[in-house]
């Protein structure tokens, strides 16, 4: 019943993460807000809803490393497999902007977060106030950037269906209501199945959490990055998916520590776990650069694939 739990609770986050997505893009565009404000921030946040719902859920019921590695987890997938795996299907380009300013924000939050859990081993609810202060100010330097023009092609930065914006008011509002339903349904049964899934194969909530259950709530991620890479459409925008990973800690982490504080239990997410999503993160810089500038081939692809299955590895042995 714990597998099926699980399996049942992932594909419940993919079915809600995508109506939430498809409503929260329609009303963006009703309001006729750019589209790196609709790709960079709404979308962003309707990704980051199911890691949201998940943590919230975990930490509520005693299960504060399954709320972090969850996070963590996602973290790592996003970049080492999402961004690994499309790489080898298509070359993705990168933006001066995502090595001058959106990797070392990722980069500067993920190492705050480490510090805030090594001072003593808690994310206290103060630290979840910064944490989230920092997604707030990523937020108006990242839309005052594109206001001034600066050098970011806002149609390449989200594929947007544009037939989206003719829906109706009836229609999203019935998106809405699916893509809650589905993620409040998702994460019940997600952290039910982690949990049971733990104690059955006798192994810490932080392997599940990490493996299975970040695999699980970056589905949608995954999903988008590949289609777009088959259908031979326009680049895929590295700039997502660093912003789903500052999301993913600033609301997130931050949103459930100002709920209740999170505590490590396994002091191997501090050791292993999190060293592990600095260093995929800050090696994107010089992948960036070297040797080709601005391309993420397939090779580099390749060496994150193998990155992130040697990470699973010290995971499970």
């Amino acid at each position: 019943m714990a597998l099926f739990y699980l399996l049942a609770g992932i594909a419940l986050l993919v079915v809600g993460g995508e109506y939430l997505v498809k409503s929260s893009v329609a009303l963006s565009l009703k309001f006729r807000l750019s589209r790196i404000v609709i790709g960079m921030t709404v979308v962003s946040f309707a990704t980051s809803l199911p890691e949201l719902l998940v943590s919230i859920k975990a930490a509520l019921e005693g299960h504060p490393d399954l709320a972090l590695s969850n996070v963590i987890g996602s973290n790592i997938a996003n970049i080492a497999l999402v961004l690994g795996a499309t790489a080898i299907l298509t070359p993705i380009y990168i933006r001066r902007v995502s090595y001058k300013f959106n990797i070392p924000v990722m980069i500067f939050i993920s190492l705050l977060l480490y510090v805030f859990l090594k001072n003593d081993l808690v994310l206290q609810t103060w630290e979840g106030i910064v944490l989230f202060l920092i997604l707030v100010i990523f937020i108006f330097l990242l839309i005052k950037n594109s206001s001034l023009g600066g050098e970011i092609d806002l149609d390449e930065l989200e594929e947007i269906d544009e037939s989206i914006e003719q829906s109706s008011i009836y229609k999203i509002l019935i998106w809405l209501v699916i893509g809650g339903v589905a993620l409040w349904g998702g994460s019940e049964l997600l952290v039910t199945g982690a949990v049971e899934l733990a104690e059955a194969l006798g192994v810490s909530e932080r392997v599940i959490g990490v493996s299975i259950v970040a695999i699980g709530t970056s589905i949608p991620e995954l999903a988008a990055s590949i289609i777009s890479a088959l259908k031979k459409e326009k680049d895929l925008s590295l700039g997502n998916l660093i912003g789903s990973n500052i999301f993913n800690i600033g609301s997130v982490l931050g949103i459930t520590a100002m709920i209740k504080p999170i505590h490590v239990l396994d002091p191997k997410l501090l050791n292993t776990d999190i060293i592990w999503m600095l260093f995929i993160s800050v090696i994107l810089i010089p992948l960036a650069l070297l040797p080709q500038r601005n391309k993420i081939g397939w090779w580099k692809g390749t060496v994150y694939i193998g990155l992130y299955i040697l990470y699973l590895y010290t995971v499970v042995k």
